[in-house]
């Protein structure tokens, strides 16, 4: 029998979210490793909230599980991210909104969302993800990866003028006027973004174009590819490698010795050196390429660390890596960021690889019941 196409309404309806998510749905373990995490932070929270009078602001977790949804489902904007949570079902059970609840507005949330990356929440989250015992037994705690990529930033290339203000060119019609590079010489040095100005021109290797961008940065554990550590820095030829041992700091819990593995990037002597003096075992690719003048390159990887077995399983895992840039940018929409400042940036790119763990652990610890 064909069924009828008439609108049906009643006087009274109840909505039970709980029951309208499916029992294996993928957010059900996302949302329970996220809540634990959340409730780690506790004590951070009531340090970045302190008791005054007022409005109450919008709750702390439930911002960060509406970051975690506008990443998972690459959501563009703020506004996109507020009008799907006011039809969503599963966006507000996620979320912790009721039926009833009205979402907020736009502004207000990403009034709040800034005063809560300006407090480091994002890298404490991170840390309480892979702390937990569920996530914890998943890493690898020997073995380890390393590698940075470009963030574009969110400036234009025509923002990019001389510090002492000799290149303003007339205003043309409309905001995007005409700009005139003919014979200008432009460099970190003498010039700047005047939106961006924490943004840097670089470019990462020949025939690439030089962008406005920030450099991220993630330390990757080889068990699983979980990442483990992230940052963003300001895009200098050093910051790869310094980004590199300041995350090694920062992650490692006790002297035993690990291994590294990276792209010939980091084959440079005085980083080999640095990791060999923290107990690091340097499972660098080896860049060999050759020189301007027909000589071979002279790699700082020595025959004791190339002779191990380990060393070519490092080079096989490392490259996965990438596939930890490539959902941040094609997924979690920072191909180009739509943040200014390094904190704000770096904030939001620590908070996409949580995501990125989070998407992936029901899989994982489903393969492991």
């Amino acid at each position: 029998m064909r069924g009828s196409d008439e609108r049906s309404g009643s006087l009274f309806s109840y909505v039970d979210l709980e029951a309208r998510v499916r029992s294996d749905h993928p957010l059900r373990t996302i949302r329970e490793i996220a809540n634990a995490a959340l409730t780690d932070l506790t004590g951070e929270f009531a340090r970045l909230y302190p008791p005054r009078l007022g409005r109450p602001s919008i709750a702390p977790e439930r911002l960060l599980r509406a970051m975690l949804l506008q990443a998972f489902y690459g959501i563009r904007s703020e506004r996109q991210l507020m009008e799907r949570m006011e039809f969503d079902l599963l966006f507000r059970w996620f979320v912790g909104l009721g039926v009833d609840e009205p979402t907020w507005d736009h502004s207000s949330f990403s009034k709040n969302r800034d005063r809560l990356l300006e407090g480091e929440i994002a890298a404490k989250f991170l840390s309480a993800v892979v702390a937990r015992p569920k996530v914890k037994r998943l890493l690898s705690s020997d073995h380890f990866s390393v590698d940075g990529s470009l963030l574009e930033a969110w400036a234009s290339i025509k923002s990019f003028r001389r510090k002492d203000g000799d290149d303003n060119d007339r205003d043309g019609p409309g905001r995007n006027a005409e700009r005139s590079f003919h014979k200008e010489k432009r460099s970190n040095e003498t010039h700047r973004s005047t939106t961006d100005p924490e943004a840097r021109l670089y470019k990462k290797g020949d025939g690439q174009p030089a962008k406005l961008c920030y450099l991220g940065h993630a330390l990757m554990e080889n068990r699983n590819g979980l990442v483990v550590g992230g940052s963003v820095t300001l895009a200098t030829g050093t910051a790869e490698r310094e980004a590199a041992l300041a995350m090694v700091d920062g992650t490692r819990r006790s002297e035993r010795r690990i291994t590294l593995g990276a792209d010939k990037a980091y084959d440079v002597k005085e980083f080999i050196g640095d990791l060999r003096g923290r107990s690091v075992t340097p499972h660098i690719a080896v860049n060999g390429h050759q020189t301007k003048t027909g000589k071979r390159r002279k790699t700082a990887i020595d025959r004791r660390t190339l002779r191990h077995a380990g060393y070519e399983v490092s080079q096989h895992c490392r490259k996965r890596i990438e596939e930890v840039f490539g959902w941040i940018k094609s997924s979690a929409g920072l191909a180009k960021v739509k943040l200014r400042g390094r904190s704000r940036v770096d904030a939001a790119f620590t908070m996409a690889l949580a995501a990125y763990n989070l998407i992936r652990l029901p899989k994982l610890l489903s393969a492991l019941t």
